[in-house]
């Protein structure tokens, strides 16, 4: 198992990963009908649609916090994710964004291994990301670089094995800026087809903002903001129209044709494989 033992990274310095090279990982899952189902992760790689299973875990509900777990509807899937943290819907606002994302789900897998006294460890990272391009990305979303402490850092280092084995990825995920997450919340509440306007308004859109100009000023182009704006914000948040989510939204940001990439990249993610829904933003 090349590779695993000497392994030091994931953001932290617990030291090697401690895993027996002749043992290997395996997962844990649930099945579609929720019996457990446990195989050598190479295979279930392979064979195993994680995107479409329900956690193999409840997460956690620490006592005295304002925000436990909740469920995140996907445009990209029209399903919705459990989301353990504000840190992680946070991230699934970004991976949900991003054009090259297919599928996402909750803490789908459980990856276990025997370290080399024997011992058997496992970890469940918290949100698994499927890409266009079949690869995927496993990821845990602390709040802060310290959060879960000296086993979470381990836990992040098996993790990142175990994906370098199968050419997946493995991230812990830093938070957002805040800026850029309250202005991509904004837009998440329009994600919705339901946002998205008549065809002919969306046509408009594109043609109204074909070159960049201050937001208020196309939405009054095209007719009243109450009519306009939800479309614009439903068309930024696809990436058909752009804007910077680097400064606060506001009425006289400039808008222009559109890439998702740019805005996904903002968050320090990239597109390439590195992440009460309708929150107000700043406007």
């Amino acid at each position: 198992m090349s590779g695993v033992n000497g392994w030091a990274g994931a953001g932290g310095s617990a030291g090697p990963v401690d895993v027996d090279g002749r043992a290997g990982f395996e997962a844990v899952f649930l099945d579609p009908v929720g019996q457990e189902v446990r195989q050598r992760w190479e295979d279930a790689c392979v064979a195993v649609a994680f995107e479409d299973l329900a956690p193999v875990s409840a997460f956690p509900v620490p006592p005295g916090r304002r925000w436990g777990p909740g469920l995140w509807w996907s445009a990209t899937t029209g399903r919705h994710v459990v989301a353990g943290s504000n840190a992680m819907r946070a991230q699934l606002m970004v991976l949900d964004r991003d054009p090259q994302v297919t599928g996402l789900a909750g803490r789908p897998v459980r990856l276990v291994w025997r370290d080399r006294g024997g011992s058997v460890r496992s970890w469940v990272p918290q949100l698994f990301a499927r890409y266009a391009d079949g690869t995927a990305l496993l990821a845990d979303c602390p709040g802060h670089a310290e959060a879960g402490g000296e086993r979470a850092l381990r836990g992040a280092q098996a993790a990142r094995a175990a994906c370098d084995l199968v050419g997946w990825h493995y991230r812990r995920l830093e938070p957002l800026d805040a800026v850029f997450a309250a202005n991509l919340r904004w837009l998440a509440g329009y994600r919705h087809p339901r946002y998205q306007g008549r065809p002919e308004v969306a046509d408009a859109l594109l043609e109204a903002f074909a070159r960049p100009r201050p937001l208020l000023e196309g939405v009054q182009a095209l007719g009243t903001p109450m009519t306009v704006l939800p479309a614009v914000f439903h068309a930024l948040w696809h990436g058909r129209l752009s804007v910077s989510l680097e400064r606060p939204l506001h009425q006289g940001v400039l808008v222009g044709p559109g890439s998702v990439q740019a805005m996904a990249g903002s968050s320090g993610m990239g597109t390439a494989g590195v992440a009460g829904d309708c929150g107000g933003g700043g406007m």
